[in-house]
């Protein structure tokens, strides 16, 4: 029996010793391959139904005092596993249960470094392990992406602002679509970026699980490549005047990050789609992130709301002087009880922007509460990022005695390791307050999302709001963005505008700003944009005197049982069905005119009671024609619908059958 341990022990040292050069790593479908060889460093290719996406790709890292995961790299372990199991989702932006089915392989070096490659039936992801003992500082990691010559990609290029580097960004760029090569080292961009690599393929490059470590840029380089780019530490920080003034960094150290030396590091992500329409119901993202770090998710309330900001409270056919003042806000909150919105948000100007204590003379906080109250309604507050990071503890406690459940933070700007840890630690404190927080002016979730859940939603997203000041929210950059920011997490677009225009009609104007499309396209964005917080933008004195349009909008669920992409092609169209109890919504969206006959053979046996909303007649000019219609139907039927340019539909369907929930 010794001898035969002995035997064993030695055939795993021998194992680890003398390990294959390449390794390989296939999909539970085995569709997918993985090849990770250690021949010259450690590099990767990834291939799908045979077909070669990702050509050889450096993964490394270096530390401050020289160590790095290429240098010496000799195996110590290698293991392999495979997992099978069901995530459930606190809050569902696309579906409630999750498959979570990959094979993972692990290299453990014997320099103190580990990479742990996941092979999914829709995707790949690799992270860094380090296991020092002491603290550790990281001078760079080395992500390069190659792809076959002709690879093409749809990539937010980051427009640089004066006085501040590259780094300081929004994350609200469009999506426009080039060769790859055309991308030089001046083309920096954040993640995701969507990939055609060839034929029909599609790869969208996003991270996931990020904590305590800068966020991923990309750059080009002039050719079928992109290499990963992260903010160096804020050394020194100055705060830009302004309206809402913000911290911006004046000097950068020679590294990204200090942290602790036994940890691991954000999941490189790689999103696979065969076809268009995989990609905007993928969830890699979340599946790949930490589970919830918040044991009781029971206060946590998704749902709409509504904001003023946008259209500026032009309100009308009122009998008070609109503006920011507690006569306004009551005219929110009974339009949000009246059409069955949960809680309205007092955007910028309720209070100074550098005093949450201060607020505006016009508006009695403690009478809209109370009035809040009375109607069932929440408020919801806007802040300045900078401000509640130094009044946290006592705003969150005034905002609690107003009945205040959800907050906006905003004019962040940046994603360095000092801030990606910023919005660890507000929303943490949020948790322990029982609030959820949305972020703007910030980088995608990224999986945040499912670790801190009352993180419901972030912006990041060139949305409605440029509506008023550029004519960039095109049809187009509007279908472009559930196969691209969208795979990073939920996004806070506002959509509900009501003063809409074709988009050679298109005129910017403020107060009452129009979208480029029509009513039912921005109805549609309800339905397909993940967002488990939605805002509706558009004006409440326009949506009074359109009550069976409102109260189908304020009908919608924001979180679902299942979302099913039944039709897709990036920047051209989409077709969204999701499930909530007995009911299902289906949304489309178009940048031309097209026809489509939607095939409801996904649908369960009952039959159901579908209210309709279409293009008008008149939409292709008038782009604020809709049609609202009821008919009964079953999942044998066909309905062929017609959007207009810049068009869309939205079906709800209430099964006949009873159900308890």
């Amino acid at each position: 029996m010794l001898r035969s341990l002995l035997i064993s022990i030695l055939t795993v040292i021998a194992a680890n010793c003398f390990a294959a050069p390449v390794q390989q790593l296939y999909s539970p479908d085995r569709s997918i391959r993985l090849d990770i060889s250690m021949a010259a460093g450690l590099t990767y290719t990834v291939s799908a139904d045979g077909v070669n996406l990702i050509l050889p790709s450096v993964i490394d890292m270096e530390l401050l005092g020289g160590q790095k995961l290429s240098g010496g790299m000799r195996v110590k372990n290698i293991s392999r596993r495979s997992v099978n199991e069901v995530i459930t989702a606190a809050i569902p932006d696309k579906r409630r249960l999750i498959p979570d089915v990959y094979n993972e392989l692990t290299l453990q070096f014997k320099n103190g470094f580990s990479v742990v490659f996941r092979a999914y039936n829709d995707g790949a992801a690799y992270r860094i392990l380090t296991g020092f003992k002491n603290d550790i500082t990281i001078k760079q990691e080395t992500a390069r992406y190659s792809f076959p010559a002709g690879a093409h990609a749809y990539a937010p290029i980051i427009q640089k602002r004066e006085g501040q580097d590259i780094y300081h960004t929004s994350f609200e760029e469009l999506y426009p679509y080039g060769a790859l090569d055309s991308l030089s080292a001046d083309s920096f961009m954040y993640s995701p970026v969507l990939i055609s690599p060839r034929d029909n393929y599609k790869i969208g490059l996003t991270e996931s699980d990020l904590d305590d470590y800068p966020g991923m840029f990309l750059r080009g380089d002039n050719s079928a490549a992109l290499t990963a780019s992260f903010a160096p530490y804020p050394l020194t920080e100055r705060v830009q005047p302004g309206d809402y003034p913000q911290k911006v960094v004046a000097q950068r150290a020679n590294y990204l990050a200090k942290t602790k030396g036994t940890r691991s590091f954000p999941w490189r992500v790689m999103i696979i789609a065969r076809q268009d329409k995989e990609l905007p119901g993928n969830d890699l993202v979340y599946r790949l992130a930490s589970p919830s770090k918040i044991k009781d998710t029971s206060w946590i309330h998704p749902g709409q709301s509504t904001d003023e900001w946008i259209i500026d409270i032009n309100l009308f056919n009122v009998p008070f002087k609109a503006g920011l003042n507690t006569a306004s806000y009551k005219y929110y909150i009974d339009f949000a009880k009246r059409f069955g919105f949960e809680r309205i948000m007092m955007d910028a100007g309720w209070s100074d922007n550098n005093d949450l204590f201060k607020i505006n003379p016009a508006i009695n906080m403690d009478t809209l509460a109370a009035y809040a109250k009375k109607q069932g309604v929440k408020l919801s507050m806007w802040t300045l990022s900078m401000t509640l990071d130094r009044q946290l503890d006592s705003a969150l406690k005034q905002f609690q005695k107003w009945g205040v459940d959800f907050i906006m933070t905003d004019f962040i700007d940046r994603d360095d390791q000092q801030v990606v840890n910023f919005y660890k630690r507000i929303t943490q404190a949020c948790a322990d307050a029982h609030i959820m927080i949305m972020f703007h002016g910030a980088y995608p979730p990224k999986g945040f999302n499912r670790t801190y859940p009352n993180n419901i939603t972030r912006e990041g997203v060139l949305g409605s709001e440029y509506n008023i000041w550029s004519n960039k929210p095109t049809p187009a950059h509007n279908l472009t963005l559930p196969f691209t920011r969208m795979l990073a997490g939920p996004m806070d677009y506002e959509p509900g505008l009501l003063n809409n225009a074709a988009q050679g009609r298109f005129i910017q104007q403020k107060g009452n700003p129009m979208s480029q499309g029509t009513r039912s396209n921005q109805l549609a964005m309800f339905v397909v944009y993940d967002n488990p917080l939605q805002i509706f933008s558009g004006n409440p004195s326009q949506g009074y005197l359109e009550p069976k349009f409102m109260e189908l909008l304020g009908s919608l669920p924001t979180v679902w049982d299942e979302t099913i992409i039944l039709d897709a092609k990036v920047a051209g169209y989409i077709v969204t069905a999701r499930k909530k109890g007995n009911q299902w919504f289906i949304a489309g969206m178009t940048n031309q005119a097209r026809d489509i006959t939607l095939d409801l053979g996904f649908l369960g046996d009952a039959g159901y009671d579908a209210v309709t909303c279409t293009d008008g007649a008149n939409a292709d000019h008038y782009g604020s024609d809709y049609r609202i219609g009821t008919k009964q139907i079953t999942k044998k039927d066909k309905l062929p619908i017609h959007m207009a340019p810049g068009g869309g539909f939205l079906i709800k369907l209430t099964s006949r059958e009873r159900h308890t929930y």
